[in-house]
C-alpha cells in the first residue's frame, strides 16, 4: 500500500490503480492553491486562436479537458508554444483555422466539443468531431439545430441529435436572429455566441440571439461574454432572454490573460473546511472572480458556516451545527454535487432543486448520487429535477463508484470527515480536471489514503 503523502513526493501514484481508500478525515486545515479553471482555460484557448495576435495564456489548467481542446487546436493548425512557468504562447489564425480537413477525438470534454463545433460549422471545411462513448451520449441538437438554421452543414454519423459529427461547407451569415434553448446546457449559447463573430458578414451586421426557455447556468454564460470583451466583442444583453453579437472585425488578442482558478474545484476545499472543522483556505479565486460557483461560499454560509473573503481567496470553517435546506442550484450545478455530500452532515433532510442538467453531465449524476449517497446510509429521494437527502444517524463505510466521472470521485471523498473510510473506485478519472486532487487532500487533512489495488 502507498499513500498519497508519499506518492506526491515523487513516488509511483496510486491513481494508477482501481481503488483508493480515503482513511477517517478527523479534520481539515490548510491553504489550497487552485488549479486554473477548466471553463476559463478552453474558452480563453479558442478565443486566443481565433483572435488576431499573439496570446500569452497564464495559469491555464493542466487537465485531460483542456489537453484534448490544446490537442485540437494544435491538429487545426494553431501554433501553441508552451514556456516558462507554465505560460501558454498562442498564434491566433485570424478568424480561420489554418487546417481545412481533421478528425477531432475531444474525449468526454463539453467545453471543447460544443464551442469547438460551433466554430467549425460556422468557418465551414471537412471536419469530424467525435469523443468516448458517453460523450456520444450526451445530447447536442439544442445547438446543431440553429446552426444548420443559420447555413452550417452538420450531419450526424450515428444517432440523430448525438455525436460524433460531421462538419462541411458553411453557408452561415451574421444577421440573421436565431433561437437556442436554454434548459439543457448553457453550452449550447456559449458556443453560439463565441463562434457568431466568425459568420461572413459579422463585420457589418449585428446577430440576436434569443433564448426560448429558461436558461439554466447562467453564470457560465457570464463568463463567455466577459472573456469575449477581453477579446474585442462586447455582447450586449437587454434582457434575460436575449444576446446580441455586434457587428466586429474578429477578435483581437489582449496580449497576455491569467486564468481564476477553479471555482468549482474550490468547492470540495471550502466543503472540507466546514466539515473537517478548518480553516481552509483556497487561493485563486475571491471577490474578484468572474466564476458563478464562487457563489458555493454563499450557500455554505445559508446553512451554518463562516465564511470570510479576500480578492483572490475565500476561506471556510466550521461555526455551529449545519443545517438542511432548500437550496436552488441552477446557477450552480457542478458545485452542487459536493452539497449533497454536505447534507450528509446537516441536522435535517437538504433538497437540491435545479439540477436536471445532472443528467445529461459525464453520467447520469442525479441517478448516480442517489444510488451512492444510499450506500453511505442516507434516504435519498430522486427526482427529474431535484435530489433530497436525510442525513442517517452514522455514516457507513462504503466503497463509491465514480461512473468515470471525476466529480463523483472528489466529492465522495469528503464523506470520510463522518469518521469513516470511503473507497473510491476509478480514482483516475480525476485526471479530467484536478489530477492532484487526491495529494492536495490529503496534505489538508494529514491522513493518508492508500491504493487498494
Amino acid at each position: 500500500m502507498r499513500s498519497l503523502v508519499r506518492a506526491a513526493a515523487g513516488m509511483t501514484s496510486p491513481l494508477a490503480h482501481d481503488a483508493l481508500t480515503v482513511a477517517p478525515i478527523a479534520a481539515a486545515r490548510g491553504t489550497v492553491a487552485l488549479p486554473g479553471s477548466k471553463s476559463i482555460s478552453n474558452r480563453v484557448l479558442l478565443l486566443a486562436a481565433l483572435a488576431r495576435g499573439v496570446t500569452t495564456l497564464h495559469g491555464l489548467l493542466d487537465a485531460d479537458d483542456v489537453t484534448h481542446m490544446r490537442n485540437a487546436l494544435g491538429a487545426l493548425g494553431v501554433g501553441l508554444e508552451a514556456g516558462p512557468g507554465g505560460e501558454v504562447r498562442v498564434d491566433g489564425c485570424e478568424g480561420r483555422f489554418p487546417v481545412a480537413s481533421a478528425d477531432l477525438f475531444l474525449g468526454n470534454a463539453g467545453t471543447a466539443v460544443r464551442p469547438l463545433t460551433a466554430a467549425l460549422a460556422m468557418l465551414g471545411g471537412d471536419y469530424v468531431v467525435r469523443g468516448v462513448p458517453r460523450m456520444h451520449e450526451r445530447p447536442i441538437a439544442d445547438l446543431v439545430d440553429p446552426l444548420v438554421a443559420l447555413g452550417c452543414d452538420i450531419r450526424y454519423l450515428a444517432a440523430p441529435g448525438y455525436p460524433p459529427l460531421a462538419i462541411g461547407a458553411s453557408r452561415a451569415r451574421a444577421g440573421t436572429p436565431i433561437e437556442v434553448r436554454g434548459d439543457v446546457s448553457s453550452q449550447f449559447l456559449t458556443a453560439l455566441l463565441m463562434a457568431l463573430p466568425l459568420a461572413r458578414g459579422a463585420t457589418d451586421a449585428a446577430t440576436t440571439i434569443r433564448v426560448v426557455t429558461p436558461l439554466i447556468s447562467r453564470p457560465y454564460v457570464d463568463i463567455t461574454t466577459n472573456l469575449m470583451r477581453r477579446f474585442g466583442v462586447d455582447v450586449a444583453s437587454p434582457d434575460a432572454s436575449t444576446f446580441v453579437v455586434p457587428a466586429v472585425a474578429g477578435y483581437a488578442s489582449p496580449g497576455e490573460l491569467h486564468v481564476e482558478g477553479d471555482a468549482s474545484a474550490a468547492s470540495y476545499f471550502l466543503a472540507a473546511g466546514v466539515l473537517g472543522g478548518g480553516p481552509v483556505r483556497v487561493t485563486g479565486v475571491g471577490l474578484d472572480s468572474i466564476q458563478g460557483d464562487v457563489a458555493f461560499a454563499e450557500v455554505l454560509r445559508s446553512i451554518g458556516a463562516e465564511i470570510r473573503y479576500g480578492d483572490d481567496w475565500i476561506e471556510s470553517r466550521r461555526s455551529g451545527p449545519l443545517r438542511g435546506a432548500t437550496i436552488d442550484c441552477t446557477a450552480i450545478p457542478d458545485a452542487a454535487m459536493t452539497l449533497a455530500i454536505v447534507a450528509l452532515f446537516a441536522d435535517a433532510p437538504t433538497t437540491l432543486t435545479g439540477i436536471a442538467s445532472w443528467r445529461v453531465k459525464e453520467t447520469d449524476r442525479i441517478a448516480a448520487m442517489a444510488g451512492e449517497l444510499a450506500k453511505l446510509g442516507a434516504e435519498v429521494e430522486a427526482g427529474p429535477g431535484h435530489l433530497r437527502v436525510s442525513p442517517p444517524p452514522a455514516l457507513r463505510a462504503a466503497t463509491i463508484e465514480t461512473y468515470d466521472d471525476h466529480r463523483m470521485a472528489m466529492c465522495f471523498s469528503l464523506a470520510a470527515c463522518g469518521g469513516v473510510p470511503v473507497t473510491i473506485r476509478d480514482p483516475a478519472c480525476v485526471g479530467k480536471t484536478f489530477p492532484e486532487y487526491f495529494a492536495v487532500l490529503s496534505g489538508l487533512t494529514g491522513r493518508a489514503a492508500d491504493d487498494d489495488g
